[in-house]
């Protein structure tokens, strides 16, 4: 038995993983959807102070608190920050670390850099201290329409702050992977990113790297073929 500790992304919660779960389940695995403060089931707890650091803390405590070890930890979109600087943490209970078509950030980096935003003036009292959602896209139409439903404002704050990693990636003890969804063109909103962190999967020996032809809703979209390859990491 594998344990899995799956970290969703921007605008979204555990309810994200609806399809996963079940799918790993029965095969046999232990899996963990934490929701991060402020968003999905958790959105009362939304507050100009919630950042980076919360969501790390939410994922660490996760693990902490059940006492896992061995997991395969994966990071899904913004989830990437958060999977990133859950490691000086917790990095000595991870066997495998998952990037699923996410930011890779190195030390110091923000969100808002890394997705080449333009700088967001400090947040003062009365002005708006998160980020609307905005709808995606899916494959399916009903996905579509509970999805969607669920998106929630993202605290801003969570974009601004800079991931903290004592070592690059690449010199960690654990393995990785990099997901990546191959139907967003590189020019696409949002995309460059992805794809220059796939580039970077690709060109080293210490990364494996897989990709699945969906946009960047594949746990919504792809779920059968996204856990057929972490369960080649079991």
């Amino acid at each position: 038995m594998t344990t899995f500790v799956l970290v969703h992304g921007a605008w979204s919660g555990a309810h994200g993983f609806r399809h996963v779960r079940p799918l790993l389940r029965q095969a046999g695995h232990e899996v963990f959807t934490p929701s991060l403060t402020g968003l999905g089931e958790r959105v009362h707890l939304a507050s100009p102070q919630v950042n980076l650091s919360t969501h790390v803390r939410d994922v660490v405590n996760t693990i902490l608190y059940e006492d896992l070890s061995d997991i395969v930890l994966l990071g899904f979109s913004y989830g990437g920050f958060v999977v990133t600087g859950a490691l000086e943490h917790i990095g000595e209970r991870v066997r495998h670390l998952v990037y699923l078509d996410a930011f890779v950030p190195d030390d110091g980096a923000s969100l808002f850099a890394l997705a080449g935003q333009a700088a967001v003036p400090p947040i003062t009292l009365g002005e708006p201290w998160f980020i609307p959602p905005t709808p995606r896209t899916y494959d399916d139409p009903a996905e579509a329409a509970f999805s969607n439903a669920r998106r929630v404002p993202h605290p801003i704050a969570c974009f601004q702050e800079p991931v903290r990693l004592l070592r690059p990636l690449e010199e960690l003890a654990f393995t990785r992977t990099y997901i990546k969804a191959t139907a967003d063109a590189p020019d696409a909103p949002g995309a460059k990113a992805f794809w220059a962190a796939a580039a970077r999967a690709k060109a080293s020996t210490a990364w494996s790297y897989h990709e699945i032809a969906t946009n960047h809703m594949v746990p919504n979209n792809r779920p059968r073929e996204l856990v057929d390859i972490l369960l080649q990491l079991t």
